[in-house]
């Protein structure tokens, strides 16, 4: 399978059978949303940042509850979780989504903003890509999503929503995330896209992979 980084909390998830999940739509963060097509669209939250529907073509279905989906055979798991460390009271809630393709769970977190709970754990602890906010500010920021991390032991760590110089949301940069596991352990891509497959996956290890918006390559 192939996952493409859009930018900000958005990532094309595409299997092998050519079904295709984009998660995350933003709006203007200080660049544009690309249009893109995809068999569904997954909405954490309903965030000028996150919800924008105007850039996929055609009339996808759009899953933004917690519950459980199919899409072409592609299994998509909702998980309720909140967007603040007050249950709510400050930001609302946040759905977190797992996806299974080619053999792999991938969850995104979208904008988890409170610390990892044990029903969470038993929620997502099947995870072998962990999309995950590392910016702070309205998300978890680098030292829990460490803990997100070390709880739920994915084999494969990319982070999200988090700032660069096109973007013009106040959050923290991700080499403070980046900075917490051991050198060897993180890739930093000049691809803004990884293909991976189950024998990709070292269970006995944790890699971390930034990815680059190809617009950003030159700016970072």
């Amino acid at each position: 399978m192939k996952i493409q980084w859009l930018g900000h909390s958005c990532f094309k998830l595409v299997e092998s059978t050519g079904t295709t999940i984009v998660t995350d739509p933003y709006g203007d963060v200080g660049y544009q949303m690309p249009l893109t097509r995809a068999d569904a669209v997954t909405i954490s939250h309903d965030h000028y940042d996150h919800n924008n529907l105007k850039a996929i073509e055609g009339n996808p279905p759009v899953f933004t509850q917690p519950g459980l989906y199919d899409i072409k055979g592609v299994r998509v798991t909702g998980v309720s979780s909140f967007h603040d460390d007050r249950k709510g009271a400050q930001r609302g809630k946040n759905t977190i989504f797992m996806f299974h393709m080619d053999g792999l769970d991938i969850c995104h977190l979208g904008d988890v903003g409170h610390e990892i709970t044990p029903a969470l754990v038993e929620s997502l602890m099947s995870c072998n890509v962990l999309l995950i906010p590392v910016g702070g500010t309205y998300t978890i920021d680098a030292e829990l999503a460490k803990e997100y991390v070390d709880a739920l032991m994915p084999e494969i760590v990319i982070p999200m929503h988090y700032k660069t110089k096109s973007l013009t949301l106040d959050i923290d940069r991700a080499e403070d995330f980046l900075r917490k596991f051991d050198e060897n352990d993180v890739e930093i891509s000049e691809s803004d896209t990884v293909e991976l497959d189950r024998e990709d996956i070292d269970e006995q290890s944790t890699r971390v992979i930034l990815l680059r918006r190809a617009k950003d390559r030159k700016k970072d």
